[in-house]
C-alpha cells in the first residue's frame, strides 16, 4: 500500500499525456480519478504504520518509505486538497490551454509531496522534494502572462537557493555518519552525539525549508507565487505544499533525526512568533484577494511552527492540529477567490462587492473559511488557535499567549474586509448579471466549507484525537528514529 502513494499519481502524470491528444475529456476524468483513488489510500492507512523497504534491501542499506502517524496526517491532507483542487479544475482550467500539461504537472506535485511525506531516506527526500518544487514553479507560470512569469521566476530562483543548501546539508549529513537513512544518522546522533559539521547541516537545513515553508524572513517568494498562480495552484501551494516540504520536514528532522533542544525549541518559537506578526500586519494593507490570502498564509503557519516549539504534548497538538485546519480553509479561500476572479474577472477589492447578492455560495463559504482562519467559534480555527494559546500559557510563555490572541484579532480585521468590500454592501455597477459558477466548482468550496466545521465537532468530540492528531504528535513526541 505505501508505495502506491508515490507509484499512482507519477504512472497517471506519465499515461495522461499519451492519451489525452485524442480523449478531450481524459485529462479531467483520469486527474479525478487518481485523486480519488489517493484520497481513499490515505483514509484507509488511519491507525496504519509500517516500513516499506524499496526492493527488498532492509534498513539501513535500502531505501525505505515509511507510515507512521505524522505522515498518515499529511497524506491526508495533501491527498483530500488535491482532490478539491482536481474537481475545481474540470471547470476553472477552461481560462488556460493545455489541460493535459496541467494536469500531469498537478500528479508529479502530487507524487512529490507523498514522496517527501512517506521516505525514509535523505536523499530520496530531496528527489521527492525537487519533483514537487520543479512541478509547482511551472504551474505557477501556467498562464503564461507578465505576472505569472515574473512570480515564477522569483519562486523558482529562490526555491532554487533553498534546494542547494538542502543538498549541501545532505553531503554533510553522509559525510559525517556514512548513511543517508534517516533512522540510521539518529542513531548515530543519538550515540555518538552532534558534532561541528553535523550542526552546520542542521543551520543549512533550517535555512533551506526554511525558504521552502515561507517562513519569515525566508517568504520573499511566496506572496508573489500564490496570487500569480491558477487559483486551484494557489489553494495547492499555501494548504499543503508550503506545509509537506517545508513544516513538516523541519518537524520530522528536529523531533526525529537532529534530537530536539531547548534552544531549537525556542528558535521555532521566535520563527513563528515572527512569522505570525509580519504576516499578519502585511496582510492589512493588500487590496488583491489572491495576495492577502498569501500574506496570511505566512501568519498562519507562524501559529503552527509556534505550537510545534513549545515542545509540550498539547503544543504539539494544537500546531498539528492547526496545520490541518490550515489546510482546508486556506484551500477554500483561495478557491473562493478563484471563484470570484472566474465569475468577475477582477481580484482588486476596490472593484468589486456584493457578490453575496448574485454568488451566495461563493459567499456564504468565503464567510466560513473567514470565521475559521481568524479563529471565531465554533469553526475549527478556533479551537486550534484556542490549544495553542492554552499551550503556551501551561508552559509559561504569557506573552505568546498574548501575541497569539491579538494577531487572530488582527486576522479577523483582514478577513472583515475581505467580507466587506467584496460581498456585502451594494451590487457595483456591471456585476449584477453574472452567471452562477458550475457545480464542480461549487462542490469542493461547500465540502471544504463542511470540513471547518466537521473538524471543529471532531475535535470538541474527541472523535479525531485518537485517530489523527495524538498519533501524529505521538510520532513527533516519540524522538529518534529506530532501525
Amino acid at each position: 500500500m505505501i508505495p502506491l502513494f508515490v507509484a499512482i499519481p507519477l504512472g497517471m502524470a506519465f499515461i495522461i499525456p499519451m492519451v489525452s491528444r485524442k480523449l478531450t475529456r481524459a485529462p479531467d476524468v483520469l486527474g479525478n480519478a487518481t485523486m480519488v483513488c489517493l484520497t481513499a489510500l490515505a483514509l484507509a492507512s488511519i491507525g496504519r504504520t509500517g516500513i516499506y523497504h524499496m526492493g527488498g534491501w532492509e534498513t539501513p542499506i535500502g531505501i525505505d518509505l515509511r507510515l507512521d502517524g505524522l505522515s498518515v496526517l499529511l497524506l491526508i491532507a495533501v491527498n483530500v486538497v488535491g482532490l478539491a483542487a482536481t474537481l475545481f479544475s474540470v471547470d476553472y482550467m477552461r481560462l488556460y490551454t493545455s489541460k493535459f500539461r496541467y494536469y500531469s504537472l498537478f500528479l508529479f506535485m502530487v507524487a512529490g509531496m507523498n514522496g517527501v511525506v512517506l521516505t525514509g531516506d535523505m536523499f530520496n527526500l530531496f528527489v521527492f522534494m525537487e519533483i514537487a518544487s520543479i512541478s509547482s514553479y511551472a504551474l505557477v507560470a501556467f498562464g503564461c502572462e507578465h505576472e505569472e512569469l515574473e512570480a515564477a521566476f522569483k519562486y523558482t530562483v529562490l526555491g532554487s537557493v533553498a534546494s542547494t543548501f538542502v543538498l549541501l546539508a545532505i553531503a554533510f549529513m553522509y559525510g559525517m555518519t556514512g548513511t543517508l537513512n534517516m533512522a540510521h544518522v539518529a542513531t548515530k546522533i543519538a550515540s555518538e552525539g552532534m558534532s561541528t559539521p553535523l550542526m552546520f547541516a542542521l543551520s543549512l537545513f533550517l535555512c533551506g525549508f526554511g525558504l521552502k515553508a515561507a517562513l519569515v524572513p525566508f517568504h520573499a517568494w511566496l506572496p508573489d507565487a500564490h496570487p500569480a498562480a491558477p487559483a486551484p495552484i494557489s489553494a495547492m501551494l499555501s494548504g499543503v505544499l508550503i506545509k509537506a516540504i517545508g513544516v513538516y520536514v523541519l518537524a520530522r528532522l528536529l523531533f526525529n533525526v537532529f534530537g530536539i533542544t531547548d534552544n531549537l525549541l525556542q528558535l521555532l518559537r521566535w520563527a513563528g512568533v515572527l512569522s505570525m506578526v509580519v504576516g499578519g500586519l502585511l496582510a492589512i494593507g493588500q487590496w488583491d484577494i489572491k495576495r492577502l490570502f498569501a500574506y496570511s498564509s505566512i501568519s498562519q503557519v507562524g501559529y503552527i511552527v509556534l505550537g510545534l516549539g513549545l515542545g509540550t504534548p498539547l503544543g504539539l497538538v494544537g500546531g498539528l492540529y492547526h496545520l490541518v485546519n490550515h489546510s482546508i480553509f486556506k484551500s477554500l479561500l483561495f478557491l473562493n477567490a478563484g471563484a470570484v476572479e472566474y465569475a468577475t474577472g477582477e481580484r482588486d477589492m476596490r472593484k468589486l462587492g456584493g457578490l453575496n447578492k448574485v454568488m451566495p455560495l461563493t459567499g456564504g463559504t468565503s464567510l466560513v473559511g473567514s470565521m475559521a482562519i481568524a479563529g471565531i467559534p465554533p469553526f475549527n480555527g478556533f479551537w486550534s488557535k484556542l490549544i495553542i494559546v492554552l499551550a503556551c500559557v501551561q508552559s509559561g510563555h504569557y506573552a505568546l499567549a498574548v501575541t497569539a490572541v491579538v494577531m487572530s484579532l488582527v486576522t479577523l480585521s483582514f478577513q472583515l474586509k475581505v467580507q466587506r468590500y467584496v460581498f456585502f454592501g451594494s451590487v457595483r455597477a456591471g456585476l449584477d448579471r453574472l452567471q452562477q459558477i458550475p457545480g464542480l466548482m461549487a462542490a469542493p468550496m461547500l465540502i471544504l466549507a463542511v470540513l471547518c466545521v466537521g473538524m471543529a465537532f471532531l475535535i470538541i468530540t474527541g472523535m479525531d484525537t485518537p485517530l489523527l492528531i495524538a498519533p501524529a504528535a505521538d510520532a513527533l513526541a516519540g524522538g529518534f528514529f529506530t532501525l
